[in-house]
């Protein structure tokens, strides 16, 4: 025991006096980059010109692999979409075993297998390792294309397209790519309705047959194997797979503009906008600048205290976060973009402050510190990763891939470390343009555009499609006599009479949908006072919502008063009927949506906005937007209405799709009753 005491106190003496004789105020010089023992595959090549990567580790009885087709980018004009399919199809059985056999099989042996239009994957426990190889080279060499099973692909892919055809995030990036890149170049096109019109399966299989070649290929196999047993597998299940001529293609070449410039994609139903400044630039990662260019973006707008995040995010509160990015690419130029999604009010703001931030980044020198603190994320994300057994392979790949010098991981860290504060200048002048980018903003022109038109920038017009267009009309004069009264009064005699709708005393409908698997129920119960809402999926309850004049309440929880108080004129057997007393409810204006004109009645919240569009030739409601803001977050709901049908003498819409979460969903009325069904136990 007086041992053990005078060790401690030998070591306090020791501390204490180490910490003394070191000066805090003095940032201590970084050591030497850590030295990289990177691993290196056994490799091997068979006759077709597949190239084979092993990696073993046999920590764990489980085994990757993944075949990578490098092919350059193919181009597929108005077949645009026949790659994703062919992705799809793949794996869907072979000619030696038919589609559920081997899914069945699949399952049995716990294991998966993946495919993409020039890629396949597989994970297994190492036992059954070899069958499973077995399975993923039959599927990938021997494929069953059917029409029935194109047929579904088809459309499912249709139904993806239509899902997102009035998300602004999608039309952004791809009217984004198709401005960067040019319609003929493999990164500017993109898969619509139209040009899948045109693919068939036989289109399917001459892209299968044409750019499925082992010449091209790299199979990585990581995991609890041995090599030479690996060696047998491979030489056996993929030596006849027969190599072959890949078709060359010139791709485009790729200007920036002239000069800086705004384009502008309207969006009637954005409640959002997304802001994107990119440009095109060459870079590629045997570039000397690499490194430099890894950690200039990375105090850009690269992760959470960025220049641009801390901006837009932090010290203005326009976005849940704002990111920058440029990736290498052996093949054409690449692409440097920052942006965010921002609140539709704050977007021209967001413009400046984007660009206020590129001239930073460009004009004045990073401090010692920021360059060291973003070197120390690099360098602790390196050191973590080479541990991975998948990084080694992954790393193989990338140098043979990319024509890099075989030792360029090893020399990795140095090249890191060796980036100065000039050389970050001199890569953000050269890599990230502030004279000749685009700034592509899509949102709503109506509560926009004026703002923007401010800017120093010239303003060009495009619809979704990415072609020229001319400035959107903003908003059409309300007529002599149209009021916020007359237009809710024309929706109640369009489902059923204002009398009628004004003298019900309840109200329940039920809407069904299914999404993630699962069949999603929406009950709604309305009297004059109170309203219910109930939402379950599979048969449980998910959430339910209670409202009276006083009190919001969500699973029993109440939610905030002042949301109670701006939401209680929603009450009713329809909701618009609070509309006509709401002081806050205000007719602004006639907009064109999908080339009908509609009234749009705005209630503006501190917490609660809603916006409601009647047609103007129908008098039906036939969109409502919501957005929704507490402690710091903002969420946006849109609900469109169609297919009125009369229930009891009122009409109800059968048709309601909106999204839950992020994904697009449909529901369809189940039930609809008036003055029945409703009583004071559904509000307690």
């Amino acid at each position: 025991m007086k041992t053990k005491f005078i060790y401690f106190i030998t070591l306090l003496f020791l501390t204490v006096t180490a910490s003394a004789q070191v000066d805090r105020s003095v940032q201590p010089k970084p050591g030497p980059s850590p030295k990289i023992n990177l691993g290196k595959p056994q490799t091997f090549e068979l006759k077709n010109g597949l190239k084979v990567l092993v990696v073993e580790n046999h920590k764990l009885p489980r085994v990757s692999a993944t075949l990578t087709i490098d092919n350059s980018p193919i181009f597929e004009g108005e077949k645009a979409g026949v790659s994703s399919l062919t992705g799809s199809l793949l794996g869907s059985g072979t000619k030696n075993i038919d589609k559920d056999a081997f899914n069945e099989e699949v399952d049995y042996l716990g294991a998966g297998i993946y495919f993409g239009s020039q890629s396949a994957s597989l994970n297994s426990l190492s036992k059954y390792f070899p069958r499973v190889l077995e399975l993923m080279a039959d599927a990938a060499q021997n494929p069953v294309f059917s029409q029935e099973d194109f047929d579904k692909e088809l459309n499912i892919l249709k139904d993806g397209i239509k899902s997102v055809e009035k998300s602004v995030q999608n039309i952004a990036g791809r009217v984004q790519s198709l401005l960067a890149y040019g319609k003929n170049h493999p990164y500017g096109e993109y898969t619509s309705l139209k040009t899948l019109e045109n693919v068939t399966l036989a289109d399917v299989e001459t892209f299968y047959n044409t750019y499925f070649k082992p010449n091209n290929a790299y199979l990585i196999i990581v995991g609890d194997v041995k090599f030479k047993e690996v060696k047998k597998l491979v030489t056996k299940q993929f030596s006849d797979w027969k190599s072959g001529e890949i078709p060359a293609y010139t791709i485009p070449a790729v200007e920036n503009v002239a000069k800086t410039e705004i384009d502008f994609i309207d969006m009637p139903n954005a409640v959002q906008s997304d802001v994107t400044v990119l440009s095109t630039v060459d870079f590629k990662m045997t570039d000397d600048d690499y490194f430099a260019v890894l950690l200039a973006n990375q105090i850009f707008g690269g992760d959470f205290n960025s220049y641009l995040n801390m901006n837009l995010r932090e010290a203005h509160g326009y976005t849940y976060g704002a990111r920058s990015g440029i990736r290498p690419n052996k093949h054409t130029a690449s692409l440097f973009s920052a942006g965010a999604q921002v609140r539709n009010a704050v977007t021209d703001s967001t413009v400046m402050e984007t660009m206020t931030e590129l001239t930073k980044i460009r004009t004045v020198k990073v401090t010692p510190e920021e360059l060291s603190i973003v070197k120390a994320s690099y360098v602790g994300s390196f050191v973590r990763n080479i541990e991975k057994p998948e990084t080694v392979a992954r790393y193989a790949l990338n140098i043979q891939t990319n024509n890099l010098p075989e030792n360029f991981y090893e020399n990795y860290l140095d090249k890191l470390n060796a980036v100065t504060i000039d050389d970050v200048e001199r890569v953000s002048q050269k890599y990230f343009s502030l004279d000749n980018a685009r700034i592509i903003v899509t949102g709503k022109a109506l509560d926009v555009l004026p703002n923007l038109e401010k800017l120093p920038y010239t303003i060009n017009y495009l619809d979704k499609e990415g072609n020229v267009t001319s400035k959107p009309e903003l908003t059409k004069p309300i007529p002599e006599g149209v009021s916020k009264q007359t237009v809710i009064d024309a929706y109640f005699n369009a489902i059923g009479g204002a009398d009628k709708i004004k003298a019900l005393e309840s109200t329940l409908v039920t809407y069904e949908a299914s999404a993630m698997g699962s069949t999603i129920l929406s009950t709604e119960k309305r009297t004059a006072t109170k309203y219910a809402n109930e939402m379950s999926m599979g048969g449980n309850v998910m959430a339910r919502i209670i409202m009276t004049k006083d009190a919001v309440t969500m699973n029993k929880q109440p939610l905030p008063a002042a949301m109670a108080s701006e939401m209680n004129y929603t009450l009713g057997t329809f909701s618009e009927i609070g509309l006509l007393t709401n002081e806050n409810s205000k007719l602004t204006g006639i907009e064109n949506i999908e080339g009908k004109d509609m009234y749009v009645i705005s209630t503006k919240g501190e917490i609660v906005s809603t916006t409601i569009y009647f047609d103007v030739e129908t008098g039906l409601k036939v969109k409502e937007t919501q957005v929704t803001t507490m402690q710091g977050q903002t969420q946006n709901q849109e609900s469109n209405f169609s297919d009125y049908k009369e229930f009891n003498g009122v009409k109800f819409p059968v048709t309601k799709s909106g999204n839950l979460g992020p994904q697009a969903v449909e529901f369809k009325l189940v039930e609809a009753k008036v003055n029945e069904g409703v009583s004071e136990s559904d509000f307690e």
